[in-house]
């Protein structure tokens, strides 16, 4: 709607669901002369969706629907197109990789078999090709790692119930992992990084004038609405009694009679909330932590009260003393408002306005040591003026002055010729207070290589200042270059607009669009970019970013946008949610990484027997046995691992990087051939070596094929036996078991984070072994599987194969650990296992 009659001193409006402004903004029929205009500059419009705080007006509509302010946020939310998460990307490419390296590897195995098909002991060609067909599917059910994906999923389950305990409730599965990547954070300034809650932080009072003219100022603790905070001295003591000092007992009744808001507790929220204006609200909390003169048990006794009760005890209290008679509502040309109360046959005027506006107007002053009134000089009113000019520039506080004056007896009504002569209490600064913990967060983020963007529709001072005191500009010598209004970037120049995006830490004044504009821009430059919000202005770039953080405490809208919502609305709740998205993606590279080793091994194991020409080590449901069963319980308890404790230190991973890169592989490919050999090793150690087996000459079982059409000294059923297969299946099995050891960490020793550090795996692989022992011992199993029961020699030979995978793996993480590892992902960055999507498309 557009203003066409002011039918009050003054309107204002709380934007901040559409505009994210801390506090509301004043309306008037002028239209505005800004060019590229934002909704923060059209001072005579109304918005669709937003509160008249203050006054009345008469205004014309010129939109509804799609054509307003909110009507755009939803076509922008429209035109968004979801994105395919990192992770997603890249287990999508592996997938690819992996299919066509075992597709390639099984027709490699079948035609290196041809010159067999025609064996006597296939009994035909046709038969002989079938046989090896088998083969090379038994290889593919070896290489296809088929219990990923439900790890993959589990895993990201489990970091979602982690996170859920950290206040961060994820809607979307995947954008679990999208966090451990995050490179930038767009944050919100308000109610995000500050508590969208005005808070009075300091007062200025006039302490005496006996050696010339004493200013004292007091801070006040406390960050929300609830009525809990102390009042400390210019030395940081705190105040047993605030009351008892004149000025501050008359800052609460003054604060508590010339206000037109309320203060009251929602129960089923659980917090304290305002009605009307967030700077009066402000002053009705200041009033509460004064408390009341007289009680030396006033502190313990208020405590004492029913939250209910407690929300505005002292302000009904002075509202009970002193009777309103007459009010001067506020107006701009005055810019202050003016209360008349009656007090046992005693009237005063209490008055709060803007500072300029009250102290010119006053002529004594009220003195904190005494209580005694003494009249204004010009010193005095410089030394006020210098006070209001701190906290206003300096320090970007809102400021309000407090004043009263003792009026006739018996008058009723007040007029604008009364507000003069004024006594002057003291001055009020309030802010929109940086949350408590935002400040260690930012630290961690910085450690952890995230920047951080401060994005508001706040004015620059104000968004600076909160900039300073949470640390975001701890790294900056000056502002220059980091600090731009939304209309200031725009104008920029294409090339010194990405100059701009590498360098900026704050973007004020902006709107819906901008916010977009922001991640688009972010996202073309390889970001991965994390957007937090809680109104409804914030919604489209929630949905555009790569992972949207919607306010527990904000609209449905953008909430419905999000992938994740912080139910305490806590900066502080993200960067402990990026560290789980970190150890989430950790542990998924750590199960990837055992089941594709574990995968490589069954495709040697298989390879090097066909090339050997020795009988088939495993059978295909054995094959399936160990990558069902024994394969995914551990994969699984993988996901359980503890985050390194280096998982903030190190720099976010790049989105191109691959989940398997070319050190990484080629350490798959030492413990995989490892384990492969060490079956076969096995599966050839019963046939020459064992005391039970009928210790071959090694030329004897490499051409057992022929043993029907020559004469043995042995049977031929010999290679019918269950015995070796049995050894080659336990040698794989315990030697995986071994190996999900190893990947407890990428790179620590088992000697730094021991195997007791995540007993699910701990149980996981004593499952895993009650199962394999169950089917080698119960009969009809064992019958099943084509395995028998194996005696202590046998189980000890087991484990001298199997136990080397630790030393060998111990070895590799020592190389990773001491930098040579990067000197091997320099060599063989060329096979990567996950090829970079540009570079195909390219």
């Amino acid at each position: 709607m557009r203003m066409i009659e002011m039918l009050s001193g003054q309107l204002r409006v709380d934007q901040a669901i559409l505009t994210g402004e801390s506090s509301s903004v004043e309306k008037d029929l002028e239209s505005t002369i800004a060019t590229n205009a934002v909704y923060q500059d059209k001072t005579n419009i109304l918005f669709s969706g937003t509160v008249v705080v203050a006054g009345r007006a008469r205004a014309v509509v010129i939109g509804v629907g799609a054509n307003t302010a909110m009507g755009s946020i939803r076509d922008s939310m429209l035109r968004t197109d979801d994105e395919a998460t990192p992770l997603k990307k890249k287990l999508d490419e592996f997938g690819t990789f992996l299919a066509k390296v075992i597709a390639g590897i099984c027709v490699l195995v079948w035609i290196v078999n041809i010159g067999h098909f025609r064996d006597p002991a296939h009994g035909g060609f046709l038969r002989g090709a079938i046989h090896y067909f088998k083969i090379a599917v038994a290889l593919a059910v070896a290489a296809i790692p088929e219990g990923l994906p439900a790890v993959v999923t589990t895993c990201l389950a489990l970091g979602t119930k982690r996170m859920a305990r950290l206040n961060a409730i994820v809607r979307s599965l995947p954008s679990v992992e999208t966090l451990g990547c995050t490179t930038v954070i767009c944050s919100d300034k308000t109610g995000t990084l500050t508590t969208n809650m005005m808070s009075v932080s300091k007062i200025c009072v006039v302490h005496s004038i006996k050696n010339g003219p004493e200013v004292a100022e007091f801070g006040v603790s406390g960050t929300t609405y609830a009525p809990e905070g102390f009042i400390f001295d210019n030395t940081g003591v705190q105040l047993e009694f605030p009351a008892q000092l004149p000025c501050l007992l008359h800052l609460a009744m003054c604060s508590a009679l010339c206000n037109e808001s309320l203060l009251q507790y929602n129960p089923d929220k659980g917090n304290y909330e305002k009605i009307g204006e967030s700077t009066e609200v402000a002053l009705r909390v200041l009033a509460e932590k004064v408390g009341l003169p007289g009680f030396d048990s006033m502190p313990s006794a208020l405590n004492m009260l029913s939250k209910h009760e407690r929300a505005s005890y002292c302000n009904h209290y002075w509202e009970n003393q002193f009777k309103k008679v007459s009010v001067l509502e506020f107006s701009r040309d005055r810019k202050m408002m003016s209360v008349l109360c009656n007090h046992k046959q005693m009237e005063i005027m209490f008055s709060k306005g803007a500072p300029e506006s009250i102290i010119s107007r006053c002529t004594n002053i009220l003195c904190n040591n005494d209580g005694s009134t003494i009249p204004m000089d010009a010193t005095l009113r410089a030394e006020l003026d210098s006070r209001f000019n701190s906290f206003a520039g300096k320090e970007t506080l809102r400021c309000l002055a407090l004043a009263l004056k003792i009026m006739p007896m018996g008058q009723q009504i007040l007029s604008f010729d009364d507000e003069k002569d004024l006594t002057f209490i003291g001055l009020v600064g309030m802010l929109d207070p940086p949350r408590e913990e935002v400040r260690n967060a930012m630290i961690s983020c910085m450690t952890a290589g995230i920047r951080v963007i401060v994005v508001t529709g706040d004015n620059k001072s104000t968004a600076e200042s909160v900039c300073r005191k949470i640390g975001a500009f701890d790294h900056l010598v000056d502002y220059v270059g980091h600090s731009y209004t939304a209309a200031e970037f725009e104008e920029l120049p294409g090339t010194q607009q990405t100059m701009a995006l590498q360098r900026m830490a704050l973007l004020t004044r902006v709107e819906p669009s901008h916010k977009r504009m922001l991640v688009e821009a972010l996202q073309n430059q390889n970001e991965v970019v994390a957007m937090t919000g809680d109104g409804v202005n914030d919604a489209p770039a929630l949905k555009k970013a790569d992972i949207g953080v919607a306010m527990g405490s904000g609209t449905a809208v953008a909430k419905s946008a999000s992938d994740m919502v912080l139910a305490d609305d806590n900066f502080a709740t993200i960067v402990a949610a990026v560290a789980e998205g970190r150890a989430i993606y950790n542990n998924t590279k750590q199960f990837i990484r055992y089941m594709i080793s574990s995968n490589i091994g069954e495709v040697v194991c298989i390879f090097v027997a066909a090339v050997l020409g020795i009988p088939d080590t495993l059978a295909p449901v054995q094959l399936l046995w160990v990558n069902l069963v024994t394969d995914g319980l551990p994969a699984t308890a993988i996901g359980f691992n503890k985050p390194d404790s280096d998982v903030m230190k190190a720099k976010p991973r790049k989105v191109s990087e691959a989940v398997v890169s070319g050190w990484l592989f080629f350490r798959y490919l030492v413990i995989g051939a490892y384990v492969g050999l060490a079956t076969v090793a096995g599966f050839i150690w019963w046939f020459i070596y064992s005391e039970t087996g009928p210790k071959l000459p090694y030329t004897e079982l490499m051409n057992f094929d022929t043993c029907p059409t020559r004469e043995t000294t042995y049977p031929c059923s010999i290679f019918e036996d269950r015995h070796p297969s049995t050894v080659a299946m336990t040698v794989l099995v315990v030697v995986e078991m071994f190996n999900a050891l190893n990947n407890l960490s990428e790179n620590q020793s088992l000697l730094v984070i021991p195997p007791w550090s995540n007993l699910w795996l701990v149980a996981s692989i004593i499952l895993t072994m009650l199962l394999h022992i169950l089917i080698l011992y119960v009969p009809p199993l064992s019958t099943l599987f084509s395995v028998t029961s194996l005696s202590w020699n046998e189980w000890a030979v087991i484990l001298y194969l199997s136990f080397p995978v630790i030393i060998i793996d111990e070895v590799l993480k020592f190389f990773s650990r001491n930098s040579h590892g990067i000197r091997f992902n320099f060599r063989f960055r060329r096979y990567d296992a996950l090829p970079k999507k540009e570079l195909r498309d390219k």
